[in-house]
């Protein structure tokens, strides 16, 4: 410990690094491109980790849609091509039958998905836009940032009927002036007048979501009687328990279905679905390799910059062959030899490292600064946390200990004698 402070250690190790400062400067690059790269590559997988985490942040991560199209195999008497409909009592016998599921979201919607979009009119403006009919357990698998003012759908719009709606921002700006608050005021759906209760703002869902912000959403039962679509649904929108295999959800809800609607067991074409919880897997798993490769590169790059490092300290060992005989011959303990070597050892590992930390730390605030405002771009506050940082630099000082160990014995191991008659 005392050489630790001592003047005359230090003196010696700088002494002993600037015989040859391009060798130096050279092999302690290589520790820290290292370290660089397990920053900079640990801080992108993070990054992206929450972008996406960010993206479906509001939908259920254990999620998926499901929704009916046409048979593509001749079945119990039915033929080919015959169009599938989802009914209001496929929903209560998906809740009764697979209790994997925490809640289903039956919707209709006129427009998207090929369908003719609802002619809507306040005044002068008009404009053709996606109608919803929607239930309030919608909110309960995925958000929707509703302004100060307005609500979402409730229960008691679904009782009776009510000829309320939820516009979207696009909806707002097309059919209202700028200084006009909607919330209130009637616009015409198809001729039938409906009273704003809310504005939803536009979020980017990563893919989670069938909507945009030109729809429109109305209590399901008032959409079933404005359009005459009786006991019919578009699509479900399902989440699982947190703790499900949402695949396997899946899988039961299809074929639950298949024998509900007297569908072929392997017709595949029958049903449409989009899983999100199974996306949302990939990319995590995705995102955790991109950790796994940046901590294999990192450490494989430290350990090669670390073995340069031991042996520029066996060149130096052997250039200084006479001096450490010098040393040894006047009383200089092999102990204290190998501390220095070792402190030299450790030293140059700690200094490549800060550098690196410090460089990967500024590319990656170079990174969050160009990617702050991109939403197309899924990664958000690429960093590393200090534990992980203080982690790698504890590695590097522990593997330059350990390399100096080399060097250092092969110093002690140097007689007095034979060191003197070195030229």
């Amino acid at each position: 410990m005392n050489s630790l402070f001592d003047r005359d250690t230090w003196q010696e190790i700088f002494g002993s690094i600037g015989q040859n400062k391009v060798r130096t400067i050279i092999t302690v690059i290589g520790v820290m491109w290292g370290i660089f790269l397990y920053i900079v590559l640990s801080g992108i997988a993070k990054g992206v980790d929450n972008g996406f985490e960010n993206q479906f942040e509001r939908i259920s991560s254990n999620s998926m849609f499901v929704w009916a199209q046409y048979t593509s195999i001749p079945y119990a008497g039915f033929k080919t091509d015959r169009g599938i409909d989802l009914q209001m009592s496929d929903v209560e016998s998906l809740r009764k039958n697979i209790p994997e599921i925490q809640y289903i979201a039956p919707r209709i919607q006129k427009g998207n998905f090929g369908s003719t979009a609802a002619s809507v009119v306040n005044g002068k403006r008009s404009g053709s836009f996606a109608i919803y009919g929607d239930y309030p357990i919608l909110l309960k698998i995925r958000s929707k940032d509703i302004y100060d003012g307005g609500r979402f759908i409730n229960e008691l719009d679904i009782k009776e009927s009510r000829k309320v709606c939820v516009i979207g921002e696009r909806t707002r700006k097309e059919l209202f002036e700028d200084n006009i608050n909607p919330i209130g005021e009637y616009i015409k759906i198809e001729n039938i007048f409906f009273r704003i209760i809310g504005i939803h703002k536009y979020v980017d869902e990563g893919g989670g979501s069938f909507d945009d912000d030109g729809d429109i959403h109305v209590p399901f039962t008032s959409f079933k009687r404005i359009f005459n679509s009786g006991e019919r649904v578009g699509f479900l929108l399902i989440a699982g328990f947190d703790d499900v295999d949402i695949l396997k959800v899946e899988e039961k809800v299809k074929t639950q279905l298949k024998v509900i609607h007297k569908i072929h067991p392997d017709d595949d074409q029958a049903l449409g679905s989009f899983n999100l919880g199974a996306l949302f897997a990939r990319i995590l798993r995705f995102a955790r390799g991109m950790s796994f490769l940046s901590l294999v590169i990192g450490i494989t790059t430290i350990l090669a910059g670390v073995i340069g490092i031991g042996n520029i300290l066996l060149i130096s060992v052997k250039e200084r062959t006479k001096e450490i005989g010098i040393r040894r011959a006047i009383g200089a303990s092999p102990n204290h030899i190998r501390k220095q070597i070792i402190l030299e050892s450790v030293f140059l590992t700690i200094i490549a490292g800060i550098i690196g930390i410090i460089i990967g730390a500024f590319v990656l605030y170079i990174i969050n600064i160009a990617t702050e405002n991109l939403d197309d771009v899924p990664l958000k506050n690429a960093t590393v946390p200090i534990k992980f940082i203080l982690g790698a630099l504890f590695l590097m000082i522990g593997l330059g200990t350990i390399i100096g160990f080399i060097p250092a014995e092969k110093a002690i191991s140097i007689k007095p004698i034979e060191a003197l008659r070195e030229e």
